[in-house]
């Protein structure tokens, strides 16, 4: 059977320069060990299959795989196969905000301009323990006096998050993939220079799931979001760099408006086509 394919670029207006995405429309029929194989042989970061929703409130649901399983919700998969979706003429049936139907329940996704923001699902936090955090540290070869902070950060993929003193560090890390593997998915962050158009500089390092290191990553940027800025260790209103040792420039958009936060980027789609499993 042929199914509509589209490959778009997260957290980008210009394409090579984000995330990139595969988004399987209709995927209706296909089952989880297709899903998976097609994820393992697409070989990004994600693959996302679209389906009728179950529950009446939502617009569509999908279904989000890496190469080596599945997540019950991520970042650039939501706003990518929202994109797809109104692309393909979707209509949300409350009209300004779009529901999106996964394994976290329903996500909220609202138009802003260019750009499309999901609101980002509960965090649960926990403190990191030290017989964790120092092979941490070693792996990604960061001294211990250049971490300003760590938490466990889940909104349904589990990160464990560190808070390092400046961009510049952030950058200069050159990881122990196969080390860290064993350990933990860890997603880092650290300040840039005043001056600077983006606030933070991030990345996200994701071995165990076949991602060494991701481009850029909603997840990710949500729960760290979450924790600094209620920590009060960021703004309200911010964005994020992401992607910049793999040759990407992913922008996050990060807003706290009346107690929800709002993730956000553009998308583009740069590949469509069709399907055949």
């Amino acid at each position: 059977m042929n199914r509509r394919f589209t490959q778009v670029d997260v957290f980008t207006d210009t394409p090579l320069l984000g995330n990139p995405l595969a988004v399987v429309h209709d995927a209706l029929g296909l089952d989880a060990a297709q899903m998976q194989a097609f994820a393992r042989w697409n070989n990004l970061s994600e693959t996302t299959f679209l389906l009728p929703p179950t529950d009446p409130a939502a617009d569509y649901r999908v279904r989000i795989f890496t190469p080596g399983g599945e997540l019950p919700f991520a970042g650039h998969p939501t706003l990518g196969s929202c994109h797809v979706w109104l692309e393909a003429g979707g209509v949300p049936r409350a009209g300004a905000e779009v529901v999106q139907q996964c394994g976290v329940g329903l996500v909220r996704i609202r138009r802003d301009g260019a750009r499309c923001a999901f609101a980002a699902p509960p965090l649960r936090v926990g403190e990191v323990e030290e017989a964790l955090l120092v092979p941490v540290l070693v792996a990604l070869g960061v001294p211990r006096a250049k971490l300003q902070a760590a938490q466990w950060l889940d909104n349904g993929p589990k990160w464990l998050g560190l808070l390092l003193d400046d961009a510049e560090t952030v950058l200069a890390i050159e990881p122990d993939h196969a080390a860290l593997m064993g350990l933990a998915k860890v997603g880092v962050i650290g300040p840039h220079a005043a001056r600077s158009a983006c606030r933070f500089e991030v990345r996200a390092f994701a071995a165990a799931l076949g991602v060494p290191e991701d481009p850029v990553t909603g997840s990710l940027n949500a729960g760290l979001a979450q924790w600094l800025i209620q920590g009060g260790l960021a703004p309200d209103t911010y964005v994020a760099a992401q992607g910049a040792r793999l040759g990407r420039a992913g922008r996050v958009h990060i807003a706290l408006e009346a107690g929800t936060l709002w993730v956000g980027g553009s998308s583009v789609s740069c590949i469509r086509g069709e399907l055949v499993i």
